[in-house]
């Protein structure tokens, strides 16, 4: 018996079951309920779809196929929503949100940006578009695995040599990264080495051996030999990025327009648990 109640067919019959009397207690549905229309238009997509993915028109009985599916899939559709099986679903509460703020989207796309217009986004918002800062430098690397406690006093020897002139090839332990660096960013530094290391390199004196520096890799000895400062770029260099945000904003307050339009309509009643801290229990229309 229990085994019985375990089988997918058993399961499959007890919802049709429920369907067909739910079906019941509606008493069949009107006839408008009842059809299903698949248009021209619908077909085209169809076809459009199947064959952007497999690089070839559908044949007639794939297309039926495709048709068939439209069908079944409008059926159950209807069925569910009929049985208010969407109530309560937060994916298909999120979906229809994101569907609302999408149809507010495209009702008012935002008209193409005037330069003075880009150029007071890009003042008004620098940190998005800032250049950041690059540096060149050269690294001499001293290993733990092979010095052991010896390694910050063979880098300081070799710190001294360095500074009167010694030849960096002649110091050092082999390493599985450039020993020069051109025109990198302190993000990219960073990455390699470390967010402190990035740091120490960024303040270093230009021109001179400075160090050791730790990394994750060992201890370094650096010769940072130029820094050229971040800058805000001219709006030529940065105009796809910044029409791309611009473009974003725009949206973003046509959404919000758009929702706070609706807000208007609602008065919201916030019942708060006995252990939240004490709220109004009306919230009145956002401004």
């Amino acid at each position: 018996m229990k085994h019985f109640w375990r089988e997918p067919l058993f399961h499959f019959l007890l919802l049709g079951a429920a369907l067909f009397l739910w079906y019941g207690v509606r008493g069949g549905g009107s006839a408008a309920d009842s059809r299903i229309v698949i248009t021209p238009g619908q077909i085209d997509q169809m076809i459009e779809i199947f064959a952007k993915t497999w690089q070839r028109p559908p044949t007639p009985q794939e297309l039926q196929g495709l048709i068939e599916d439209s069908v079944r899939e409008e059926v159950l559709f209807r069925e569910a929503m009929a049985m208010g099986l969407d109530q309560g679903d937060t994916i298909i509460r999120r979906r229809l949100r994101q569907k609302i703020e999408f149809l507010a989207e495209d009702v008012a796309p935002p008209a193409d940006p005037t330069d003075e217009e880009l150029q007071a986004f890009l003042v008004d918002h620098p940190e998005r578009f800032r250049v950041e800062p690059r540096i060149s430098f050269q690294q001499v690397y001293f290993s733990r695995d092979r010095r052991g406690e010896a390694v910050a006093e063979d880098a300081a020897k070799a710190l001294d040599r360095l500074r009167a002139g010694g030849d960096p090839d002649e110091l050092g332990d082999p390493i599985p990264l450039p020993g020069d660096f051109e025109s990198v960013t302190g993000r990219d530094v960073a990455g390699l080495f470390g967010q402190d290391f990035a740091q120490a390199v960024v303040h270093a004196k230009v021109g001179e051996w400075t160090g050791p520096l730790e990394s994750g890799y060992g201890v370094h000895l650096v010769l940072v030999q130029e820094i050229v400062e971040g800058r805000l770029p001219e709006l030529d260099e940065a105009r796809e990025e910044v029409e791309r945000e611009w473009s974003s904003a725009r949206r973003r307050e046509a959404n919000e327009s758009f929702y706070q339009s609706l807000r208007e309509k609602y008065t919201v009643n916030v019942e708060w648990p006995d252990w939240a801290q004490a709220s109004p229990a009306e919230t009145e229309p956002a401004p």
